[in-house]
């Protein structure tokens, strides 16, 4: 490296705001700047190419659980899905076409990995120090989501293992599973899309369940190519189409918050659906949860059952007590040897690492102020870390409907913010603590009578126990929500 070349890595580029992901919430974070005149920002990502989780996760069989007219943009509308249900390729394409159509590209670096973003008390901006260089930023947009560090379970030996192995984020498209013996240790939202996809593939399979879950049928098909004509010249049939899915979904709110009763129609749905599908009622009681429906996240598939049945494929529910060099050992001491474990075993959500990474005033981290549960108002801005937002920040995540229409909400009341920042020409904002505290009580009030509250573990919850994740309503009621922005909420000061 040469004297310029060091110094141009070491001396940090300046910019107006940094946003740290190039999935649906930082690249929709890029189009609103754009559209409200502002060009000086620069997008961080640590890969080497847009897409966020649907370029992240390539495991088989990986798709959306969210019909696909709505999950994607309003203002960026598909007329081409090819089925119901999105898969990763369609996705990964959608966005990165967005990147290429709004001219996102050139603001963004690439194989950026954030280390650390710092606030500065005297200056009023945050230093970032990422592993391709260090910025300095007046504003900190966070768009890397609540499920992008894949997460290890906590089992004895799990590092100990010598044989192949990987999370399926990190799928190994170059591994051979076929005539190998081969574990899954999940079977959650991942493993039901992959295992059917593999089940076939080793000479064994062994899938390790801990709980099961709800699952429900998932109507998926091909869109005709009178369908697609329609969605591309007829905008109305399309809109329609969006708008029927979206009040479906919203129907499920009537149970989940406020009358979880109404839950009991969904819990007979998926426990048909699995008797359906399962012929052997020995299966029965491993396959049906002891906890109500929607506690956790409801899955959607049709060949999940069928694939615990093949006869390659076994279904474990005792315990791992511990994993070995070339096993694992469940609590009833029998031992299966392996050469591969696939982990489905999610993501840092409640404990999301990017935490650990920010230093507010005074050097407060926000992993420390976090401690006992992540809190924001309206799930976007912290007290103490001025002109840092997050996007899908605390309890912003839902568990009926698309995340992309919560990503516009917080979008346009970020940009709002910005908005009320510069006609007060001032340096900094954030949100008053009183304001915050008093949004999160209100939060928790809510969510104590909801059927997320009923008593299983899930990564909805903190290891504190408090709801961290979901917003506890309707969709329509976030929005409004932000949309009646009052600047008396928030702390608008010049640096001197």
């Amino acid at each position: 490296m040469t004297t310029a070349q060091a110094k141009a890595h070491t001396t940090p580029s300046k910019t107006d705001i940094l946003i740290v992901g190039t999935g649906f919430a930082g690249l929709g974070m890029a189009i609103r700047l754009k559209e409200m005149g502002i060009e000086n920002f620069v997008i961080i990502e640590r890969a080497s190419d847009v897409g966020g989780t649907w370029r992240d996760n390539r495991y088989p069989g990986a798709a959306c659980d969210v019909p696909s007219h709505l999950y994607s943009f309003s203002f960026e509308p598909n007329a081409n899905w090819s089925r119901v249900y999105p898969s990763q390729p369609e996705l990964e394409t959608y966005l990165q076409n967005i990147a290429d159509k709004w001219q996102i590209r050139s603001h963004i670096r690439f194989n950026h990995t954030l280390n650390e973003a710092r606030y500065d008390d005297i200056s009023g901006e945050w230093r970032v120090k990422t592993t391709g260089g260090d910025f300095l930023s007046r504003f900190v947009i966070s768009g890397n989501g609540g499920l992008a560090e894949p997460k290890l379970p906590d089992i004895p030996g799990v590092t100990s293992f010598a044989g192949h192995h990987f999370h399926s984020a990190q799928w190994d498209h170059d591994y051979s599973l076929a005539g190998k013996r081969v574990a899954v240790i999940g079977s959650g939202a991942s493993a039901i899309q992959f295992v059917p996809k593999i089940a076939g593939v080793p000479a064994k399979l062994s899938v390790f369940q801990r709980t099961p879950n709800w699952i429900i049928p998932r109507h998926d098909r091909a869109y005709s190519r009178l369908e697609k004509w329609a969605f591309k010249h007829l905008p109305f049939a399309r809109k329609l189409l969006r708008a029927k899915i979206y009040l479906q979904n919203e129907t499920r709110v009537l149970g989940m918050v406020l009358h979880p009763s109404l839950m009991n129609l969904f819990r007979r749905s998926a426990t048909n659906h699995m008797k359906r599908q399962v012929a052997d009622s020995r299966l029965w009681p491993k396959l049906i949860p002891n906890f109500p429906i929607g506690c956790k996240r409801i899955l959607v598939s049709n060949d999940w059952y069928p694939a615990l049945q093949k006869p390659n494929v076994e279904l474990v529910t005792e315990g791992i007590k511990e994993i070995r060099e070339h096993s694992i050992v469940t609590n009833d001491n029998i031992e299966k040897p392996l050469d591969c474990i696939i982990f489905g075993t999610g993501f840092y959500a409640t404990d999301n690492p990017i935490a650990s990474m920010i230093y507010g005033r005074q050097g407060q981290q926000l992993s420390t102020v976090w401690k006992n549960g992540e809190e924001a108002y309206l799930g976007a801005t912290v007290h103490g870390f001025p002109n840092f937002f997050f996007i899908v920040g605390p309890n912003v995540t839902l568990g009926h409907s698309s995340m992309v229409y919560m990503i516009e909400t917080q979008v346009q009341a970020i940009s709002r913010i910005l908005q009320a920042n510069k006609e007060t020409k001032t340096d900094t904002v954030e949100v008053k603590l009183e304001v915050q505290n008093a949004y999160n009580a209100e939060l928790q009030k809510r969510l104590g009578g909801s059927i997320w509250a009923t008593g299983c573990d899930s990564w909805y919850k903190h290891r504190s126990g408090k709801i961290t994740q979901l917003w506890p309503g309707f969709t329509f009621n976030f929005r409004k929500r932000n949309k009646d922005f009052k600047a008396s909420d928030y702390i608008f000061t010049t640096v001197k």
